[in-house]
């Protein structure tokens, strides 16, 4: 594996968090999820491991969102998360005029979403919006746009009050 998708694995877990991704580089091991890697550990060089870091993307507050290039959604607020991707999102039924992800789009643009950091995992900006009474009310009775009972339950019947938005730069 190149050392730049290794420490990009790694970024995952650390962020741009030179101490911390010099020491795994020098541990020579690294658990993420179900994944376990190990190598032959070395010191990478402050001067070295700087410059590979400079190359992957800083969290940038001052970047809009932009609802074109947001990937997924993850409802927050109540026991379990829903994750909600743009493609079972966005799916119609025939004849349906609009989809789920476009009344959430719709939503969110209502207030402008909080930018929440850089996410290295999920290569996107992330945003947070908290909605309204009414907004929840509107994406509860929106559910049945889904095309996937379980989503669809899970959105009309979990308790949520926040969207966690992730957004892809674009190149």
């Amino acid at each position: 594996m190149p050392v730049r998708e290794l420490v990009e694995y790694m970024l995952g877990v650390t962020g741009k968090d030179e101490a911390r991704v010099r020491e795994l580089l020098l541990r020579g091991s690294l658990v993420s999820g179900a994944s376990r890697f190990r190598w032959t550990g070395w010191d990478a060089g402050l001067a070295n491991l700087r410059e590979l870091l400079a190359t992957f993307p800083d969290p940038d507050p001052s970047r809009r969102f932009a609802a074109a290039n947001c990937t997924r959604a993850t409802l927050r607020g109540g026991r379990q998360p829903i994750e909600i991707s743009r493609e079972a999102g966005a799916r119609k039924g025939l004849f349906q005029r609009e989809s789920f992800w476009d009344v959430l789009m719709t939503a969110i643009d209502g207030a402008t979403p909080a930018y929440a950091g850089y996410s290295y995992r999920e290569r996107s900006d992330r945003y947070l919006r908290v909605f309204t009474q009414a907004e929840l009310e509107q994406l509860r009775a929106a559910s049945r746009l889904i095309r996937y009972s379980i989503l669809s339950d899970q959105i009309r019947t979990a308790a949520f009050t926040q969207a966690e938005l992730y957004v892809k730069r674009e190149v």
